[in-house]
């Protein structure tokens, strides 16, 4: 199951991601917002911080005017290894070496097409594990 969120500047972001996970019959949970109108960022972040974290969902999407805010949020949550990136060398890298397990997006810096693109290359990338294992534990041990 995946957790999704989004701020006012994400909306409409969300909504089209939530179209293509229907689509792809892939399982998910909104956690808002439910409209434009402004919101603060960190609640919504955290929500869907807290769902990845407690493992109710197995990865994240956040969605803000730039995904910088949501991602910097949903770090502060133990567990969580978030990132926000725009290329998807990036991408699949924080899969593979990294385990990252949410991913932020900026519904004004890319397009959908864009994101669609990286979004699967985010969900369906596994986790290498062997000699990056301990560097992610290390990472998780950070508070």
């Amino acid at each position: 199951m995946i957790a999704i969120g989004a701020d006012h500047g994400g909306f409409e972001l969300k909504e089209k991601i939530k179209a293509y996970l229907d689509e792809k019959g892939i399982e998910y949970v909104d956690y808002g917002c439910n409209g434009t109108e402004s919101v603060d960022y960190p609640v919504y972040a955290e929500k869907v911080a807290e769902a990845v974290a407690t493992k109710q969902a197995e990865k994240g999407i956040l969605c803000c005017g730039t995904g910088l805010g949501m991602m910097l949020c949903a770090n502060k949550k133990e567990g969580v290894r978030a990132i926000c990136t725009n290329d998807s060398f990036s991408v699949k890298f924080s899969r593979l070496h990294n385990n990252a397990n949410v991913i932020a997006f900026g519904g004004r810096t890319m397009g959908i097409e864009a994101v669609l693109y990286n979004l699967e290359i985010f969900l369906n990338t596994p986790f290498e594990a062997g000699r990056h294992q301990k560097r992610v534990e290390m990472y998780d041990t950070i508070l």
